[in-house]
């Protein structure tokens, strides 16, 4: 991978020089060869995320709130909806806007009921 450490900020940038000292780097082609072995790791790393059950789970929860957040919802709605609709697997903005009228809808209900 082509990179340098003469000039740029591995002269000017403090930090830089003191991250090549502790790595141990005298050459451009020695930092392109950590450069690309983090890369890989990195991206090994994000594979091994993606293929476990727990990532996609945690998406399907993000990608709920943020349904939620686009129908309207706010504070304890938010996480009511999401919750919802992640335990149904049913995560759409028509489910979302149905939820949120439901629960809009309870405490008058309820009044009403006393």
């Amino acid at each position: 991978m082509p990179v340098g450490i003469v000039g740029g900020a591995t002269r000017s940038h403090p930090l830089a020089r003191l991250a090549l000292k502790i790595m141990g780097v005298t050459s451009a082609r020695e930092l392109g060869e950590i450069v690309a072995a983090v890369g890989l790791a990195q991206n090994m790393a994000a594979l091994r995320v993606l293929a476990t059950e727990g990532a996609q789970r945690g998406h399907m929860a993000l990608h709920a709130r943020n349904i939620a957040l686009g129908v309207g919802a706010t504070g304890d709605e938010v996480d009511q909806i999401a919750k919802q609709m992640a335990g149904e697997r049913d995560v759409r903005s028509d489910r979302a806007l149905a939820l949120l009228e439901e629960l809009r809808d309870r405490p008058h209900q309820s009044k009403e009921t006393k």
